[in-house]
């Protein structure tokens, strides 16, 4: 198994202070907008996202979505799938909705975590803030609209996000090749 360092933790920061500030250009008042994170590695950029935010006195509702049992592929699994908590404290009925997750792949945690969130209100519009997009590799047609990074990658390799926050020594995003990953 291969590893390669695609950001270091200055570079991390560095994306996402740009992810903050195209955000504050494209939601100038926040007044409409509420952030989810997506369970469970999604929540952690959120985080990340919303204290940066917080820095530059923006102030804007933070949730975490977990979107498990409206993935496609949840009956089809060898080992049943984990539930994580959901936390949506606050209506997202007419709202600007953004999605957080760290890593685009395939497409199928966005669809699934779109189902799930209509379960707390129609939302004026969704859009999704990744940290890295795996160009090439989605099953269904779904880009974000927020990318720290794009990334060229095969099946057999996986982007691997260590955050300080997941009790990590250092923010670090690792391209991994692996040839016994599965496709999920």
């Amino acid at each position: 198994m291969q590893k390669k360092l695609i950001l270091d933790s200055k570079q991390l920061d560095i994306t996402l202070s740009r992810l903050c500030q195209q955000l504050i250009e494209n939601h100038p008042d926040f007044t409409k907008c509420v952030i989810l994170g997506l369970q469970p590695r999604g929540i952690f950029l959120a985080e990340l996202i919303h204290q940066k935010l917080k820095s530059l006195r923006v102030s804007v509702p933070l949730g975490y979505l977990d979107a498990t049992f409206h993935r496609d592929d949840f009956r089809r699994r060898d080992t049943p799938a984990k539930a994580y908590e959901t936390r949506v404290d606050f209506p997202i009925e007419g709202k600007d909705v953004v999605l957080i997750d760290d890593v685009l792949f395939t497409g199928r945690t966005v669809r699934a975590a779109l189902d799930a969130m209509i379960s707390f209100g129609r939302p004026a519009k969704v859009e999704l803030l990744v940290l890295v997009d795996r160009k090439s590799t989605r099953d269904l047609p779904i880009a974000a609209d927020y990318v720290g990074k794009y990334v060229d990658t095969v099946d057999t390799q996986r982007v691997l996000v260590e955050l300080e926050a997941q009790g990590h020594k250092q923010n670090k995003i690792w391209l991994i090749n692996n040839p016994n990953h599965v496709k999920a």
